[in-house]
């Protein structure tokens, strides 16, 4: 079963639920609320309100501090580093990629390491505020330990994505990918909804393909994590499962060792790091013409032809459909996840954000 939740009655839950309960700033409440909204209105359920539990959960046991926005401990010209103090991470994300765009508007290129934060959402949501500006966007993060490295069984690196925008005219692009194969939340969803995992998405203790959802989350959840997710291209090296090894490793880089922080594998629930590189293509070209080739590029690639009754998608295709959707019959949330923000809400004295509407109950 899920509930499809009006869009504009989730937002102003999440604003009074973050602000009015846990504490955050009117600003702070928004911005969190945005990031998550996001998630669930462009289809990346893995990311939206079906984390509100684990939020809750980190609140309460001090491992992210409401109000803490980081703070600027070194900076020099193109770059800036921030200690995140182990606030909320849609919290400092905002600030961080705001920094990286006012940087990038001064010398072109702006680039700010985070280290002490928390899981902060999708990173293609903090990658798009620099379409806003007109500037390319490159966000990525570290985690948990999940993925396992090619032929291992036990996780090392993080899901590790990798987010990037560019401005087009008339048609923008961007992509946001986990460097594994999928990100975990995909798999909490089905778990929740009691299905199968679909493909080779994750290995057991013992390196073979598992796809139960249950079994993976209490293998990965366990304080000596065992099997974990596979990397892009799968277990094994036959097809390019190395590459997406090698992807999140240089994740694990860029993020956790550049900011001085922790690897993923050392990571325990707190002290996640991102990067934020913002690039004005202005510095480089000009940008009228850059954007229509980032637009073009786009039109070529569908106009190509496809295997029969498929369509040649771009990145972030799916997500504009989905977009449209929620937009017209609102966010569904799954059974489960409705449950806990059902208690959630009732801790709050919150009213749940679907209840009195004509919001559908429908068999998922």
């Amino acid at each position: 079963m899920t509930f499809d939740c009006p869009i504009p009655r989730l937002r102003t839950f999440l604003e009074h639920l973050f602000h009015n309960h846990y504490g955050f700033t009117v600003n702070q409440a928004a911005n969190i609320s945005d990031a998550l909204i996001s998630a669930d209105s462009h289809g990346i359920q893995s990311h939206g309100v079906q984390r509100l539990a684990m939020y809750d959960a980190k609140l309460k046991a001090g491992t992210i501090i409401a109000g803490h926005e980081g703070r600027i401990i070194s900076q020099s010209d193109a770059t800036s580093l921030i200690d995140g103090e182990l606030g909320m991470g849609q919290v400092i994300a905002h600030k961080a990629m705001g920094l990286s765009i006012e940087t990038a508007r001064r010398y072109g290129i702006g680039i700010v390491a985070v280290r002490n934060s928390n899981h902060f959402g999708t990173a293609g949501h903090w990658a798009h505020m620099a379409l806003e500006e007109g500037f390319i966007g490159l966000v990525s993060t570290n985690s948990n330990p999940l993925t396992v490295p090619t032929f291992g069984v036990c996780p090392f690196g993080g899901s590790n994505p990798i987010a990037f925008s560019a401005p087009g005219d008339p048609e923008d692009f961007e992509f946001d990918a986990a460097t594994s194969t999928v990100s975990l939340g995909k798999i909490e969803v089905l778990r929740k909804t009691g299905n199968a995992i679909p493909g080779q998405w994750a290995v057991d203790e013992q390196g073979n393909i598992d796809i139960s959802a249950d079994h993976v989350m209490r293998n990965i959840t366990r304080p000596e994590r065992i099997g974990g997710l596979t990397p892009i291209g799968g277990p094994g090296e036959v097809n390019g499962g190395y590459k997406g090894y090698g992807l999140g490793l240089v994740i694990e880089i860029l993020t956790g060792l550049l900011a001085g922080g922790p690897l993923s594998a050392d990571l325990k629930g707190k002290a996640i790091s991102h990067t934020f590189l913002t690039i004005d293509p202005a510095r480089f070209s000009d940008s009228r013409m850059f954007k229509f080739a980032v637009s073009d590029m786009q039109r070529r690639l569908r106009s190509l032809p496809s295997e029969p009754g498929k369509q040649i998608l771009v990145p972030g295709d799916k997500e504009r459909v989905a977009l449209r959707q929620t937009q017209q019959h609102g966010v569904p949330i799954d059974e489960v996840t409705a449950h806990q923000i059902a208690q959630i809400a009732d801790e709050a004295g919150l009213p749940v954000p679907w209840k009195d509407t004509t919001a559908k109950k429908t068999a998922s």
